[in-house]
């Protein structure tokens, strides 16, 4: 049997204890709470347990039901599958031909534009080069010619000219045998014979630069394009007036025999920077 001890005693005791440990008399001792950690380690140990059993649990009901894991067709195939001799040397030559096949084409066309841009840059450098050699040819042949050539060469490489009537060249462009005090002997343009009041086309497009009814010329026109400069005189009636636009075909006048004329005819000239040229060496009249 105990001791019973009382509440007096209790408390004389603790205060004993109390002042001990407070003159170092009494050293306290660590506790450690373990229970948690033990709590810890069974819980896991009864979560793997649980597991272990329904792994074990699976197999016997797929071994007793006949499962897809472990049936027959399964294992059957898994069988014929590994019965094939695989030769790897094989596949690996198979699948080396496949990629050259996918990337190997793709290599070649990239070497063929690579080559057809390198080809198109030297027939571009080839080209340029040359057209440099013909302008400098062009410019020292040109060198030797006469201004009336060079004039000629550079009305046909800027201009496109028309008839601009049908008709019978009745003069010559420069020097005339026959000769009278109304018709001077330096001839300036052609003329075509017509009868009076054809129609007259404008040989080029320009711009009407002069309308007139005074001198020699009779009624007459002038048409500007560029540094070319276009003369049609003797006219009946004129159609256009100064500042207007022409259009290569379009009517501008009629044949007539106004101005020192002998009869009805066009006189067509050409000038370039005022100086003259045979209209018969520009185009077929």
């Amino acid at each position: 049997m105990e001791r019973t001890i009382s509440v007096e005693e209790k408390i004389r005791r603790a205060e004993e204890i109390y002042a001990k440990r407070k003159h170092g008399e009494i050293k306290p001792i660590a506790t450690v709470n373990i229970s948690q950690k033990k709590d810890i380690k069974l819980l896991r140990k009864m979560i793997l347990q649980i597991i272990a059993c329904i792994f074990i649990y699976f197999v016997i009901y797929s071994v007793q039901n006949n499962a897809f894991p472990f049936s027959e067709d399964f294992m059957n195939k898994t069988n014929e599958l590994l019965s094939y001799d695989t030769n790897f040397l094989e596949v690996y030559q198979f699948t080396k031909q496949k990629l050259q096949e996918v990337f190997i084409p793709k290599q070649k066309e990239e070497q063929e534009s690579n080559k057809q841009e390198e080809t198109l840059e030297e027939g571009i450098g080839g080209a340029e080069e040359t057209i440099q050699n013909a302008k400098e040819e062009n410019i020292q042949s040109n060198e030797n010619l006469s201004q009336a050539e060079q004039d000629i060469i550079n009305i046909k490489n800027t201009t496109s000219f028309i008839k601009p009537i049908e008709g019978i060249i009745s003069s010559k462009y420069g020097q005339r045998d026959e000769a009278t005090g109304s018709v001077p002997k330096n001839h300036t343009g052609t003329d075509i014979a017509a009868q009076l009041g054809t129609k007259i086309k404008s040989s080029t497009n320009g711009e009407v630069v002069l309308c007139s009814e005074e001198g020699d010329y009779g009624k007459h026109l002038k048409i500007q394009i560029g540094e070319i400069s276009i003369i049609y005189a003797h006219c009946n009636n004129l159609y256009v007036k100064q500042g207007d636009i022409i259009t290569q075909g379009q009517e501008i006048a009629e044949v007539g025999s106004t101005g020192n004329s002998t009869g009805p005819h066009l006189h067509f000239e050409i000038r370039v920077q005022e100086r003259t040229t045979d209209p018969e060496l520009i185009l077929d009249l």
